[in-house]
């Protein structure tokens, strides 16, 4: 080393921790809460622009009596309420511009849609009893099978990838599709896969989804079957066995990441000791694998809850399947979900005028009962859960 380089001054670590050089430019750091503000700051804003604000204006219009969108009050309900206020008269003359010729019911605040969810007569709490059935069916049935899926294809090793792209393919087919090929699976015409392997095992074929009985089940021209029309259990196996395979596979990836982190010593162990198979995913992996139990179960039973599109999609190829609002039964309620109910209350081409206050309020009781459900999950699980 030269005596000229021996009396350049060393810059240590010291002298440049927390700056960046740059020539002569020295960019300056910001503190860890504003980089932390600046991460999250779109996040929050998709957060509250499409979560907490659709509830806040559903919370509105759900007490707001006979609520109704007016022109120019903009999206937000009360914007909706104050306007009708100002703007009583909705037809003046054309004569006489001091002449109202339609005044407008005037909107109050109360609990009149509310009663109107739960009035004689009302559909509503048939939604509801539907969306629970075939959310204490579906549930429990998609998660059984996805972790004794999932099991399974822990333990083998030839053709691992080839199986979880299998079973995670109806998780990107779009649910529209998937009913279509349920409905074509369990059709009541000669062509239902379904009714062909029952009958070639000597059972009568069964008519899965069409409301009425004036169908004849046909084979070269001669009468074979008069159909009788489909029950609501028929039509709720087509249902459930559709969600079923239609849920699996998330489920199946969550359960297959849970058992990747399971130490193997664990089973090793109790191997050595004598215990068989089952008694080892009883007592070892079930446990270890609670945490990914407990955060399927309660996101599946909030997904079940919303479920709108797999019920509906069963029906696609039926000819009353028109509009989206055909649940099955001559009156297409048979097993109509609360989603679907609310769905057709917000659209005025459904039979029945737009009621979107009547349609908050069951968003609302829809969301309590979301919200009881899985509070109560949360506290049961709290002994059975091992993190």
């Amino acid at each position: 080393m030269t005596a000229q380089a021996m009396k350049k001054p060393q810059v240590t670590y010291d002298d440049i921790k927390g700056k960046t050089i740059i020539g002569k430019r020295r960019r300056v750091s910001l503190p860890q809460w504003a980089v932390a503000w600046i991460v999250l700051i779109p996040a929050l804003f998709f957060i509250l622009l499409f979560m907490f604000y659709p509830i806040i204006n559903a919370f509105f219009m759900a007490f707001i009596n006979d609520f109704e969108f007016v022109e120019g009050a903009g999206s937000f309900a009360l914007g909706s309420f104050f306007k009708a206020l100002s703007t009583p008269c909705i037809n003046w003359s054309v004569f006489d511009d001091t002449v109202c010729n339609t005044w407008r019911a005037m909107p109050s605040f109360g609990f009149n849609n509310f009663a109107y969810l739960f009035q004689p007569g009302s559909v509503f709490p048939t939604t509801i009893l539907n969306t629970l059935i075939l959310v204490v069916v579906e549930v429990p049935l998609t998660i059984l099978v996805a972790l004794v899926i999932a099991s399974f294809l822990n333990n083998i090793k030839a053709l691992r990838g080839l199986y979880q792209t299998i079973f995670f393919l109806p998780y990107v087919t779009n649910a529209i599709a998937l009913g279509l090929v349920f409905n074509m699976l369990f059709s009541h015409t000669p062509g239902g896969i379904i009714n062909i392997i029952i009958t070639k095992l000597g059972g009568k074929p069964v008519n899965f989804l069409y409301p009425f009985a004036d169908y004849k089940y046909i084979v070269d021209g001669k009468e074979i079957v008069q159909y009788a029309p489909a029950s609501k259990f028929h039509q709720a196996i087509v249902i459930v066995t559709s969600a079923v395979w239609n849920g699996i596979a998330f489920k199946i990836l969550v359960f297959m990441a849970g058992l990747a982190t399971i130490d193997k010593q664990y089973s090793d162990a109790a191997k050595i000791d004598g215990s068989s198979g089952f008694t080892i995913w009883r007592r070892i992996t079930l446990p270890l694998l609670s945490p990914q139990i407990l955060y399927i179960t309660i996101t599946s039973f909030i997904g079940a809850f919303k479920m709108y599109t797999g019920v509906m999609s069963v029906y696609t190829n039926s000819k009353l399947a028109s509009g989206g609002f055909y649940f099955g039964g001559p009156d297409g309620t048979d097993w109509m979900p609360v989603v679907g109910w609310i769905y057709k209350q917000m659209d005025p081409t459904s039979g029945n005028l737009s009621k979107p206050g009547i349609a908050a309020a069951g968003s609302l009781v829809l969301l309590a009962i979301i919200m009881v459900i899985t509070v109560v999950q949360f506290a049961v699980s709290k002994k059975r859960v091992h993190y």
